[in-house]
């Protein structure tokens, strides 16, 4: 993400396991939630304090001019991480800061906002650690994690923020072939067609918190929305390749690729993995994200599937440069192949790898790697 946020022109004063903190504007936060592939949320940071208690929380918010950021007859939702000894459930400190809220609201302009659990309004968050607490404006509401294609999701999906992610660590550079055997519901192949086009998740998104924020700059969205759909961009000779042994996987793949828009950039086919076409003599990567034991398949059978798909890059991807993202490591020992890089990522508290297996053939091939009023905004990954 810290890359996505430097490409972007911004520049972080703080990065940190979860996510970054950077000097910005509201207007800075429709630039940031339109473009970031690999970000959950972007938040605006409204005020810092310090309490030991749920009721210093609310003495505190109830003196703040909410009513000059929430409309009055609006809704509101209110979300938190905390990690204090006087708090047991989050959804009380929740139903106390809401309580701020609507009472100050009410009390500065004689009506109560709706509110509730739903993200379709203005979303405050709030950050309890210890005695510091800061509460921030979440710009995004909805997660920017599901990047809105994905109305199938199929069985056990990656994120696709962190399909994202993982594309990016690699070093496909967005122009040969991207092979994705085992494509499941097609997540790791759309996201490379849509990063080789350029095509930001803000395309296929049309609603966040910040169009409920008062002084919301509709102009300064439809600004930003016309300059994403003029970075798409065409890649004449793109090779995306997706194959699954499963038909419903396929037919699942197919209809999220074309709620994407680049249904017609991607060639899917079912077979078993050791079918799939490898082009010859490009280069390029190839890409398996295979079940690993935690939530799906027996761990005993995939000790084979890991074998067979490294016999498959040792025999037929030669010249490539192999990837498999798992979360066991103890299936990865059977893969054969020594692994040239090791990366570390969690899929959601799974502490999770992508391996990275060099794949020379007659002669070694170089795989260039790409990249692609202030506040204190933190996009957090």
């Amino acid at each position: 993400m810290e890359r996505e946020v430097l490409d972007l022109g911004f520049s972080p004063d703080e990065t940190f396991a979860t996510g970054l903190a950077l000097q910005g504007t509201i207007r800075d936060c429709i630039k940031l939630n339109l473009n970031l592939r690999c970000a959950s949320q972007v938040h605006f940071s409204l005020k810092e304090f310090e309490a030991d208690h749920p009721e210093d929380l609310y003495r505190t918010l109830v003196a703040y001019p909410w009513e000059n950021l929430l409309a009055k007859d609006g809704y509101i939702s209110v979300v938190s991480n905390v990690d204090h000894p006087s708090v047991n459930n989050n959804l009380y400190v929740n139903v106390k800061v809401k309580d701020a809220i609507v009472d100050r609201m009410v009390r500065e302009t004689g009506q109560r906002p709706d509110s509730g659990s739903d993200l379709v309004g203005a979303v405050i968050y709030v950050f309890w650690k210890n005695n510091r607490v800061e509460v921030f404006a979440d710009t995004s509401g909805e997660t920017l994690s599901k990047h809105g294609y994905r109305k199938i999701p199929g069985r056990a999906p990656m994120l696709e923020a962190l399909a994202t992610a993982t594309i990016m660590a690699s070093k496909w550079d967005r122009a040969t072939p991207f092979i994705n055997p085992m494509c499941g519901s097609g997540t790791l192949a759309i996201e490379a067609a849509l990063l080789a086009t350029h095509r930001k998740p803000g395309l296929l998104r049309s609603t966040y918190s910040f169009m409920h924020f008062l002084g919301y700059d509709h102009q300064a969205y439809a600004s930003e929305l016309e300059q994403i759909k003029k970075e798409v961009r065409d890649v004449p000779g793109l090779t995306v390749i997706a194959t699954d042994m499963s038909k419903n996987a396929i037919e699942i793949a197919r209809t999220n690729a074309a709620t994407a828009g680049v249904q017609q950039l991607i060639r899917f086919t079912q077979c078993d993995f050791e079918d799939t076409v490898v082009p010859e003599d490009n280069g390029g990567v190839v890409f398996f994200n295979p079940e690993y034991g935690e939530r799906l398949g027996d761990v005993t059978a995939l000790e084979t599937t890991y074998a067979r798909m490294g016999d498959f890059m040792k025999k037929k991807c030669k010249g490539y440069t192999g990837y498999i993202f798992t979360g066991n490591l103890d299936l990865a020992k059977k893969i054969g192949l020594k692994a040239s890089r090791k990366i570390e990522f969690y899929n959601a508290r799974l502490d999770c790898r992508l391996l990275e297996y060099e794949l020379y053939g007659g002669t070694r091939r170089n795989i260039k790697t790409s990249g692609e009023g202030p506040s204190d905004i933190r996009p957090d990954g």
